[in-house]
């Protein structure tokens, strides 16, 4: 009786997915276009739809209630990015800046969209903010030899953290996380990728893009430790650092609702010949597979889409 009831509750946590104020926006390698495209379905896995549908390379990597976020390369030059802005069913397309942006996950505090940016040939990957309503940015950095990149505000916008690299062409030197105020000072370095472990190669992430989790004020990041893909949480101050997912599904990019109840993946089996969005609860310890054999078989990156309640 009591497996009865255990496995009854189980279930419930999984159909209230179907019934939950938000989508997930998530990237798509179409091998028809030879692109990436941005999809978007409900909670429970239902309504997949292509919102962009042609040969650019479109990528969401955030979104600000039901404003979806996008870097885009479309009516430009190859793989020269800029940001982008539509609603959840396409509409409402619109470019914001013209910043060329990098191959970067972004953040948004009201108005203010913090970005990763090329500034020139020789200086590439800086932090910037864009004003989402004049297309005006601002930068925050300014170092021909370091490398900033995945940044998200943290602590109510107070600060931010991003991923660094103090020699930018240097691919043996680690990336960590480090958070710097948000005028760009006081920058400080947060994760140490254990020495002890072995299992990563160079182009590993040893510490990937930066997510905030609101509700309980840390940060979490996928790390390829112990010869798979897990993701870690650490809190600001670096005094409290743990794994968060484990078992035989590698997880990494990844993204919060609001409530912090509900947790977005693009999760992976140990063969790595699919690349699938998984969504769980906060308190599960495993994803449930959003999308499977019937879908393209590299999905990767999903953001929430959230109606916000007044």
């Amino acid at each position: 009786m009591k497996i009865l009831v255990l496995l009854f509750l189980c279930s419930l946590s999984w159909i209230s997915a179907a019934s939950q104020d938000f989508s997930i926006a998530y990237n798509v390698y179409d091998t028809v276009q030879k692109d990436y495209e941005i999809y978007i379905m409900d909670a429970d896995g239902g309504n997949k739809k292509n919102l962009s549908n042609r040969k650019a390379v479109d990528w969401t990597y955030h979104a600000d209630g039901q404003t979806i976020y996008f870097i885009s390369d479309r009516d430009t030059c190859s793989r020269c990015f800029f940001l982008y802005k539509m609603n959840p069913d396409g509409s409402g397309l619109k470019k914001i800046s013209d910043l060329q942006l990098e191959d970067s996950w972004m953040d948004n505090f009201g108005n203010t969209m913090l970005v990763s940016a090329k500034k020139g040939t020789a200086i590439r990957f800086q932090l910037a903010t864009i004003d989402l309503i004049s297309g005006s940015f601002r930068w925050l950095t300014n170092d021909t030899a370091s490398y900033f990149n995945d940044p998200v505000f943290i602590e109510n916008g107070r600060r931010i953290a991003y991923r660094f690299r103090q020699h930018r062409r240097n691919q043996q030197e680690i990336i960590e996380i480090w958070i710097m105020q948000r005028d760009g000072t006081n920058r400080q370095q947060l994760t140490r990728y254990p020495s002890s472990d072995t299992t990563a190669k160079w182009y590993s992430y040893h510490a990937g893009a930066p997510r905030w989790n609101a509700k309980e004020q840390f940060i979490s990041y996928q790390s390829f430790r112990k010869g798979q893909y897990q993701l870690y949480a650490i809190t600001p101050d670096g005094k409290k650092q743990w794994q968060l997912t484990n078992g035989g599904q590698n997880a990494g990019w990844h993204d919060w609702t609001t409530d912090g109840n509900w947790l977005v993946a693009d999760i992976t089996d140990s063969s790595n010949r699919r690349y699938d969005i998984g969504i769980k609860p906060v308190n599960e310890t495993t994803f449930k597979t959003l999308t499977g054999i019937k879908d393209w078989k590299t999905n990767l990156s999903p953001v929430i889409v959230e109606i916000r309640k007044p």
